[in-house]
């Protein structure tokens, strides 16, 4: 390990930062003051490990566009004095912080990973000491050429480092609470840590790190259902303040047909509305009009997904708004690859 390697933990909350209260016997979250008492292992790293805690610490479904943003100030304004960043946050919902922050941090060459934790770090089964041990100890490690193994945002659960928009939380009840259906994990803990693939999704010669926060929230996703009525949506999808539609629909990209939700959709796009389909499938992509079904889909203008998460799909859909109010630059960037959310 590198003697100079220097972390900062950002702990926002949720179930790794809990433990019990011997007074009432529920679970609280404990004083990071305290964290090498709870993680006595910490203290055999020869890295410089540093904590900055919410005020309000969160369960996770509580998170806002606030809190990210939150998060993405901390570390803009340490950026230069550590080497690489964890931030401790509630499983439920860190797909969706992990995928924000990969398209916030705009130029990043230094690891972000997310982890946190099923059983609270004061329960003796707890997951949550070797997911943090394991995520500080990337963050700080080094290559040969002294540059961080890794230069994105990920998240490390249960002995897998994933890419962080490409990740999705598939159990609530096993340690191995996350999945990267589309793309292969970026490394896994052993008894070593093996990097599977280079890590640089960015233009690392850029300007340095810069932040990107002005999300747009005027978005609206629909998951339709053999045998839905789509008339309790066609008043949502005429809202004159919404602007973004992430339609998740069957397979590669089928959806039934419905002369008046067909006609509001061609409506909605016509007047600059951005609509975006994926797919309901964890594994697989958007083909758009490989079938008959999804042909009207893309006749309307429909931008295909391909192999996007629902949490990244939503993310970068906010974000693509706030960056731009070009209709044409809008649906563009939502078909790009950006930061490594979708395959090519």
């Amino acid at each position: 390990m590198q003697d100079t390697a220097s972390v900062l933990l950002i702990y926002t909350g949720g179930t790794i930062g809990m433990i019990q209260s011997p007074d009432s016997n529920s679970y609280v979250p404990f004083n990071f003051e305290n964290l090498y008492k709870h993680v006595p292992e910490l203290s055999r790293f020869e890295y410089q490990i540093d904590c900055i805690e919410f005020e309000n610490p969160l369960d996770s479904s509580e998170m806002r566009i606030s809190d990210w943003n939150r998060i993405g100030d901390i570390i803009h304004e340490n950026y230069q004095k550590y080497d690489g960043f964890v931030v401790l946050h509630g499983s439920d919902t860190m797909a969706y912080t992990a995928s924000a922050l990969s398209f916030m941090l705009k130029g990043l060459d230094k690891p972000v990973i997310l982890t946190g934790s099923q059983l609270p770090i004061g329960v003796i089964r707890t997951d949550g000491k070797e997911n943090l041990i394991t995520a500080i100890e990337i963050a700080g490690a080094k290559d040969e050429k002294g540059e961080s193994h890794i230069k994105e945002v990920c998240i490390y659960f249960e002995y897998r480092l994933y890419r962080g928009n490409r990740t999705t939380k598939y159990s609530a009840s096993h340690f191995e609470a996350f999945e990267s259906p589309n793309f292969q994990i970026l490394a896994e803990a052993g008894v070593e840590i093996e990097y599977h693939i280079a890590s640089t999704i960015q233009d690392h010669e850029s300007e340095g790190l810069k932040l990107e926060k002005n999300w747009n929230d005027r978005v609206l996703t629909i998951r339709p259902f053999p045998g839905m009525n789509p008339k309790y949506i066609l008043s949502a999808i005429e809202n004159p303040e919404l602007e973004g539609i992430v339609m998740e629909t069957f397979g590669n990209g089928n959806m039934f047909k419905n002369e008046e939700l067909q006609n509001t959709l061609k409506s909605f796009v016509d007047k600059g509305g951005v609509l975006l389909n994926i797919t309901q499938c964890l594994n697989g992509h958007v083909t758009a009009g490989l079938y008959e079904s999804g042909l009207w889909l893309k006749e309307i203008g429909a931008i295909s997904g391909k192999d996007l998460t629902f949490e990244a799909a939503v993310c970068k859909m906010m974000y693509v708004l706030g960056k731009e109010q070009d209709i044409d630059k809008r649906k563009g960037l939502l078909g790009q690859n950006l930061v490594g959310e979708m395959s090519i």
